[in-house]
């Protein structure tokens, strides 16, 4: 299945024109297509924080019935991504700030315990230089000035830390928790609200602390890296270029 290119965030796109061209396969569940399908463009910041969408238009669209439609739309608001709202529709939830901190915080954990056993006992079964090499490809994204492969090699980064741990299966779980984290990010990169030589830079620190076998610095690496999440959180969501876009925490 092959979505549609990426579209800015400031103007809604029509589901009829995201999926144009999409085709569902027939021997496959469907309601598990369309909810990676909707996922994906969610994700990816296709479909718009706050944008409505309905059963009727992503059925027409995909050629398919209503209730698999629906049961999708039930699971995409079982995780957060769509607010089904009774007697008004269904709507793409905004990226929330609650949400993105929890993101950061279960991944900073995860991610804590995946650097300091790849630091300190790796799975021999890889190398650390698999991390050099993504680190040049990362480099060469950015002088290329190509955001989505930065982005790409960015996660292939992150996930070569638990593969070298040999937790490769936690980097799913510290997915599961990411679709607000990956939603601020595309919305980032579109509005160039970038620190790509300092990304590099703190990756190949935690690098050098893995070749170094030195775990109390790859932890601070990682810490450093992703851990400030108050520095982030002011510099994200107080960008007037997203106002629309954030869920605000409310007050207690």
């Amino acid at each position: 299945m092959r979505l549609s290119p990426s579209h800015g965030v400031t103007r809604p796109t029509s589901i009829a024109d995201l999926l144009a061209g999409v085709r569902l396969e027939t021997d496959a569940n469907i309601t598990f297509q369309v909810f990676d399908i909707l996922r994906e463009l969610i994700v990816s910041v296709r479909l718009r924080p706050g944008q409505k969408i309905t059963e009727k238009e992503i059925a027409a669209a995909l050629g398919a019935s209503k209730t698999p439609v629906r049961e999708a739309l039930i699971r995409l608001d079982e995780v957060n991504l769509v607010k089904i709202v009774p007697q008004s529709g269904t709507y793409v939830t905004k990226i929330s700030v609650t949400r993105y901190t929890t993101a950061c915080f279960i991944r900073l954990q995860l991610e804590i315990g995946a650097v300091r056993d790849a630091a300190q006992n790796p799975d021999p079964r890889h190398r650390v230089e698999d991390l050099d090499a993504i680190l040049v490809r990362q480099a060469e994204a950015l002088e290329k000035g190509d955001p989505a492969a930065f982005f790409d090699l960015n996660e292939r980064f992150h996930r070569q830390l638990f593969v070298l741990s040999g937790h490769a299966d936690a980097w799913r779980t510290a997915r599961r928790a990411q679709f607000d984290l990956n939603r601020a990010r595309v919305i980032r990169r579109r509005h160039r609200i970038l620190r790509g030589a300092e990304v590099i830079e703190e990756h190949r620190e935690i690098a050098r602390a893995i070749h170094a076998r030195d775990p109390e610095r790859a932890e601070a690496a990682l810490r450093a890296h992703i851990g400030d999440l108050d520095r982030q959180i002011g510099v994200l969501f107080t960008d007037e270029r997203l106002d629309g876009l954030i869920e605000l925490p409310t007050a207690n």
